[in-house]
């Protein structure tokens, strides 16, 4: 356990706690004003409101896709499931740039936002508002539109791995 108010060791602590919070795996994927497409893997997403509608997301500035979202551009919320793992390896640092999109049924919305069609779930959101914390900013997006598939088997992430979701209790 860390000292109080040492960063440093908070911080490492704080990375082996978050091993323990099982997450979906979920692509957030956007578009710049060039049409160039940017794809990267998330567990810092969350519901934010449902009136309005509304997604959270968080991003390190370090991120590719960064700077295209500072700029106020729309993104996509991608819920994998379990037969998407390659997709999720892929933009999760496997691969960069386009080549990001070589995996899954990738699809444009009517403002070339991509969402991956073959998801379990696609969350289109249209961005209203960005936060700045730490090394992230945090984008809040209000729902446009939502795709759902017929099933539900989400990939999650949990203690360093890719994992199904067993059976209920």
């Amino acid at each position: 356990m860390s000292a109080e108010g040492d960063v440093g060791n908070l911080a490492v602590d704080l990375k082996q706690a978050m091993r323990g919070f099982a997450q979906s795996v979920v692509i957030v994927s956007t578009v710049g004003n060039d049409g160039a497409r940017y794809a990267m893997a998330a567990t810092a997403v969350t519901p934010l409101s449902m009136d309005p509608p509304s997604m959270l997301i968080c991003v390190n500035r370090t991120a590719s896709s960064h700077a295209i979202l500072e700029g106020g551009a729309n993104f996509a919320l991608n819920i994998l499931h379990t037969g998407q793992m390659d997709v999720a390896r892929t933009c999760g640092g496997a691969a960069k740039g386009e080549e990001r999109f070589g995996s899954g049924n990738w699809q444009a919305d009517a403002q070339g936002v991509p969402y991956l069609a073959d998801a379990q779930a696609a969350i289109i959101c249209h961005q209203r508002q960005r936060i700045s914390y730490g090394s992230h900013d945090i984008f809040i997006g209000d729902v446009q539109a939502v795709r759902l598939a017929d099933s539900a088997d989400p990939l999650v992430y949990f203690d360093g791995a890719y994992r199904r979701i067993g059976d209920k209790l």
